[in-house]
């Protein structure tokens, strides 16, 4: 059985630069516009921090639009998720960019106070935004997808009622993030954890339903659409910090292989692509019935050139009988699955 989540990364470029009305506001109308038409919704993942620290600081006067955004969306069904690049935390204005603390890029390498603090504050900020005192995301999404080591974080995030995590894409390596989740490789459509999310365990309170990958050879990474989004790249911000030849090398080292992890972008794939990537996952779906596969597909406003192609996609999928759902709507399916499966290894034992 297939059930399809659309999730969108909602933020402006990861140096902070760019516009929240071209990047973040005017991609969410149009993408609004589309799954209504289809009755379809999708998982927002708020960039939290971002968006507190424009507005305390006044940076950008769309903030106000892109919160009644995010109000309207969760009033009409689509699902808020929590998203967090904590170098934003302590980002300030600088010469015509935003200086950010790239010390603080990675949320599960901070210590676990700091951890908490960043996490209560972002709850805090997205619970006045939605207007609900009491809101509290169901779904998280690490920053650059780094939920390692995922231990601390992981408490934090359970701890504040978070229950499910959509960071992981299998295949993945940064090593100058100690980003590996070429373990995962090996588990299935989704799975439960407890401390670290590459560890199965079926006792685990914790969901994990991973950005859908293909490893492919590098060279399938070169679309021509993929290749001018690499031509359209984030302007260059004067307080990004200088890349030494250590941190080149250890990006060039992340290609090394004979195959790399192809996500299911809906907003960097062709539509030939999302169709034939697809086609392989309604294969092996009628191979093995059986087999609960949420796929969760990944896009960013601030990538959204072919809208188009996204109202093509949903055509698609509802021709194929294919719903498009939420990770509400697959929550109670993953905890039947986590129950059964815990009865049987209960019986093994």
């Amino acid at each position: 059985m297939i059930d399809f989540l659309f999730t969108l990364d909602y933020e402006v470029y990861g140096n902070g630069t760019g516009s929240l009305a071209e990047l973040v506001y005017e991609p969410g109308q149009q993408l609004e516009k589309i799954f209504r038409k289809h009755n379809a919704r999708f998982v927002n993942f708020v960039e939290v921090a971002e968006f507190e620290k424009i507005e305390a600081l006044g940076t950008d006067p769309a903030i106000d639009l892109v919160k009644e955004q995010i109000r309207a969306f969760h009033r009409d069904g689509f699902e808020i998720a929590l998203h967090l690049h904590p170098q934003w935390c302590n980002a300030r204005p600088e010469s015509g960019g935003w200086r950010l603390d790239y010390s603080e890029y990675n949320l599960c390498t901070l210590q676990p106070a700091r951890i908490e603090q960043i996490v209560e504050g972002a709850l805090q900020y997205l619970r006045g935004v939605v207007g609900q005192p009491d809101f509290t995301p169901l779904s998280f999404r690490a920053g650059n997808w780094l939920f390692q080591p995922s231990r601390h974080a992981a408490a934090v995030l359970a701890q504040n009622g978070i229950r499910l995590d959509s960071s992981v894409f299998k295949g993945g390596l940064q090593h100058n993030h100690g980003l590996d989740y070429r373990r995962t490789m090996r588990h299935g459509y989704h799975w439960n954890f407890v401390s670290d999310v590459t560890v199965p365990d079926a006792t685990g309170e914790w969901f994990e339903v991973p950005i859908y990958t293909e490893m492919v050879p590098v060279w399938r990474m070169s679309t021509s659409k993929r290749m001018a989004f690499n031509r359209r790249k984030a302007p260059a911000s004067p307080m990004a910090p200088p890349k030494d030849a250590a941190t080149k090398w250890n990006r060039m080292r992340d290609f090394m292989r004979w195959r790399y992890p192809l996500k299911l972008d809906f907003c960097r794939m062709t539509m030939d692509e999302l169709v034939a990537m697809t086609g392989r996952i309604i294969q092996a779906d009628r191979a093995d019935p059986a087999t609960y596969r949420p796929i969760v597909a990944i896009g960013h406003t601030k990538d959204l050139t072919d809208p188009h192609t996204v109202d093509e996609f949903l055509s698609f999928l509802g021709a194929s009988g294919i719903p498009v759902v939420t990770f509400k709507d697959v929550i109670g399916k993953l905890a039947q699955q986590r129950a059964a499966l815990g009865a049987l290894v209960a019986v093994e034992i």
